[in-house]
């Protein structure tokens, strides 16, 4: 099975950014998702709307990490 939400350190190790950065971008992303109507989860992100919003992210990379 997929994995559906990223953590703010999986963001973190796929990006190569700071751990504030990614919370950062998962707050805004999570702002966006609400205004269209959908529930989010604090701190994680939908792997799929990263995919949509970020070029060049494949949850391929995901597994790089270590899942």
């Amino acid at each position: 099975m997929q994995k559906q939400y990223i953590t703010a350190d999986e963001l973190k190790a796929v990006l190569g950014i700071s751990r504030g950065k990614a919370y950062e971008i998962i707050r805004d992303c999570n702002r966006e998702l609400r205004a269209q109507g959908f529930i989010t989860i604090a701190g994680k992100l939908p792997v799929a709307y990263l995919e949509k919003k970020y070029y060049g992210f494949s949850a391929g990379e995901l597994k790089e990490v270590g899942e």
